[in-house]
């Protein structure tokens, strides 16, 4: 009897591609060969040591072991601290009480607010390709998530953000219903993809237009090169009106394991998350919070000081060696990821497939682009050395000169 329920929230969620990718690596793991794995948006390096050394100060604070304070949105000097961080970054004011609330990682925050806000039958525009939850968080409880093609160049990765503005409103004129929700997450994963400020305030204004709320992700706006910087859609005037923000510390300062993220900006998308979230968790343990406090308060300039600067050093070396080892790709100016076109003499295979044969022919694993919509890309994640892209490479160019 119980083996007939059916679990419908479960049963839209696909199969989990990445599973594939995994079940090649522990095998090749098992024959003793070293694979370079590109695959996982996982940084490769510790924690730095201040930050580290903050943590175990407050972990060694008496009274800091137990529910912590917050009733769920966070402790008050963590939001302050991303208040000043959006200050100090953007010149953005916002207030901790009613504009900020700190999460267990910005995914758990993005989640949580859909759930916070949708109601059954809701229509939300997101990117296509995509970042999985940002679609199926929406469809997960029980509104619309409709793709939007991003139109990039491949070999800059910026936005033509005419076109892109162009299709969010010709979609949004198409629906039966009106479009409640717009998701945008410059710079993009996967594909890196970037826009300019101006980007930002064109679609503060169509959202005022067409009355619908601007979500944006930030994951990766302190991974930026060449002189680019990542804008915030709330530099925009009026754009707490009508946007929220997600930012993490995930990537900035290697504390993907931390969990600690943020959402900031308009006060009745942000209330409803802070409400929710005083029912179902007690927030992050107090240390945590403290040392990530202490992070964007104290340690802010390692992001620009030396995370960046090694994703940059990682995205040259890996873009002139796989050139040279014949898969031409191009150079993004943001994010710690690549989004290459699969080589023409491999496109018939199609991303999982391509992506298996690496594992196997070549020692090197990247996340096939079906996982994210695409099945003509892979991405492939900054998170090995130089020496170690060179390894890769070495074995991919007799990969792909046998395919020919």
């Amino acid at each position: 009897m119980f083996d007939e329920i059916q679990f419908e929230k479960i049963n839209q969620l696909p199969k989990y591609v990445f599973a594939a990718i995994d079940e090649l690596k522990a095998q090749a793991k098992e024959e003793g060969r070293d694979v370079v794995d590109f695959s996982m948006g996982n940084p490769d390096q510790d924690t730095p040591p201040q930050i580290v050394e903050s943590l175990i100060e407050h972990v060694r604070t008496a009274g800091t072991h137990g529910y912590s304070a917050g009733s769920g949105k966070g402790l008050l000097a963590l939001r302050e601290a991303i208040c000043n961080w959006y200050k100090r970054k953007y010149d953005v004011d916002l207030d901790p009480e009613r504009e900020a609330v700190a999460t267990m990682g910005s995914k758990d925050g993005f989640f949580h607010m859909v759930q916070a806000v949708t109601n059954p039958g809701d229509i939300a525009l997101v990117p296509d390709p995509t970042y999985p939850i940002h679609a199926y968080a929406f469809s997960i409880n029980g509104a619309k998530p409709i793709g939007i093609k991003i139109p990039f160049n491949e070999e800059n990765y910026e936005v033509d953000e005419a076109k892109y503005l162009e299709l969010i409103e010709s979609t949004i004129d198409l629906q039966h219903a009106p479009v409640k929700y717009v998701l945008v997450n410059f710079p993009h994963n996967p594909s890196t993809a970037t826009v300019t400020l101006d980007f930002y305030e064109k679609l503060v204004a169509l959202a005022k237009k067409k009355r619908f709320y601007v979500i944006s992700d930030i994951a990766y706006a302190d991974i930026a090169f060449d002189g680019y910087k990542s804008p915030s859609i709330l530099q925009v005037e009026g754009a707490k009106d009508v946007a929220v923000e997600a930012y993490t510390l995930s990537k900035s300062y290697n504390m993907a394991g931390w969990r600690v993220g943020f959402l900031v900006g308009n006060k009745s998308l942000v209330g409803a998350l802070q409400k929710l979230k005083s029912w179902i968790d007690y927030g992050m343990f107090t240390p945590v919070q403290l040392a990530a406090a202490d992070t964007l308060n104290k340690y802010y300039a390692i992001a620009d000081e030396e995370t960046a600067p090694r994703y940059q050093r990682r995205r040259d070396y890996l873009v002139k060696a796989f050139n040279e080892a014949g898969w031409n790709i191009g150079t993004p100016n943001a994010s710690m990821f690549i989004w290459a076109r699969i080589p023409d003499q491999c496109m018939h295979m199609g991303s999982l497939k391509f992506s298996e044969e690496l594992i196997k022919k070549a020692d090197m694993a990247v996340s096939p682009g079906i996982a994210f919509g695409d099945d003509s890309h892979v991405r492939i994640a900054l998170i090995a050395d130089e020496d170690r892209i060179q390894q890769a490479a070495d074995k991919l160019k007799v990969f792909l000169e046998e395919m020919k």
